[in-house]
């Protein structure tokens, strides 16, 4: 039979005491990082409060720019008559529609109107075809 020393009897249940400690180690950080309150449970909550917070900034901006068009539309006409002349091409008594044609017939973005009399010609450039003036339904005022 081997004895047994007390000093491997000491190793042996100091060993016992790491390894149970080192054990409690772990099953304390789980909830920590692991948890619902955890630390990676933190971090997402963060990035979604920021996305979150993103959008009510754009939203924001979207609120604000829309009041002021109500505001706008509220207070004088000058809204009104540039929608009627940019949505529904609608031009005033007395002024002439002038469009012009790109090399591929299409009718560019920007309508203008001025406020001329109808023998008026506009310019043409390069990129331009041809030149058309006609008479529009005038927005009643």
């Amino acid at each position: 039979m081997t004895e047994t020393s007390p000093f491997s009897d000491q190793v042996r249940s100091m060993r016992a005491i790491t390894i149970t400690l080192a054990i409690l180690l772990l099953v304390i950080q789980y909830p920590l990082w692991l948890g619902k309150g955890g630390w990676l449970r933190v971090f997402d909550l963060h990035r979604q409060l920021e996305t979150v917070q993103e959008k009510n900034e754009e939203q924001k901006a979207k609120n604000a720019k829309l009041a002021s068009e109500v505001q706008s539309l509220k207070e004088g006409t000058e809204a009104i008559e540039e929608r009627a002349r940019s949505e529904l091409s609608m031009i005033k008594k007395g002024e002439v529609f002038i469009q012009l044609l790109n090399d591929k017939n299409e009718v560019p973005n920007e309508v203008k109107t001025e406020a001329k009399p109808a023998e008026t010609t506009a310019e043409k450039t390069d990129d331009q075809k041809t030149t058309v003036a006609t008479e529009k339904p005038v927005a009643k005022q």
